[in-house]
C-alpha cells in the first residue's frame, strides 16, 4: 500500500503561495504591534523609501525616556535601601535595650534566690519548722 503525497508539486502556485504568506504576515505585524500612529509612520516612511527622518528625534525621545526611567529607578532603589538600613539599626536598637533588661532581670532573680536561700538558712538555724 502506498501513502498519497501530502505535497503538491506546482511550482508557479507555490511561489505565489509563499509571497502571499509573507505579505500577509507582514500586514498582519503592522496591524497587531504598531498602534495607529507609528503605523503612518511606518507606511509613508514605505511610501517615501524610509529615509529616516521621522526616527532621529524618535530614538532621542527614547533615550531621554530610558534615562529618566533608569534615573528614577535608581532614586526609589536608594530611598528602598536607606529605609531598609535604617529599620536594621533600629531593630538591633531595639535588641541591644532588651537584651541589656534581661541581664538585670538575671541579676535581680539572682539575688532573690540568694535572698531565699540566706531566709531558709536562717529559719533552719531559728529552729522554726513548718
Amino acid at each position: 500500500m502506498e501513502r498519497p503525497s501530502l505535497e503538491i508539486n506546482l511550482p508557479n502556485t507555490h511561489e505565489e503561495g509563499k509571497l502571499y504568506v509573507v505579505d500577509s504576515l507582514n500586514n498582519l505585524n503592522k496591524l497587531n504591534v504598531c498602534p495607529d500612529g507609528s503605523r503612518r509612520a511606518l507606511d509613508e516612511e514605505e511610501n517615501t523609501g524610509g529615509t529616516g527622518e521621522n526616527t532621529a528625534g524618535s530614538d532621542v525621545r527614547n533615550q531621554c525616556l530610558f534615562f529618566v526611567t533608569f534615573v528614577l529607578t535608581l532614586i526609589i532603589s536608594l530611598a528602598l535601601v536607606s529605609f531598609v538600613i535604617f529599620l536594621i539599626i533600629q531593630t538591633r536598637n531595639k535588641m541591644e535595650q532588651i537584651s541589656s533588661r534581661l541581664i538585670s532581670e538575671k541579676k535581680n532573680l539572682e539575688e532573690l534566690k540568694k535572698m531565699n536561700n540566706m531566709i531558709l538558712k536562717h529559719l533552719n538555724q531559728s529552729g522554726i519548722k513548718e
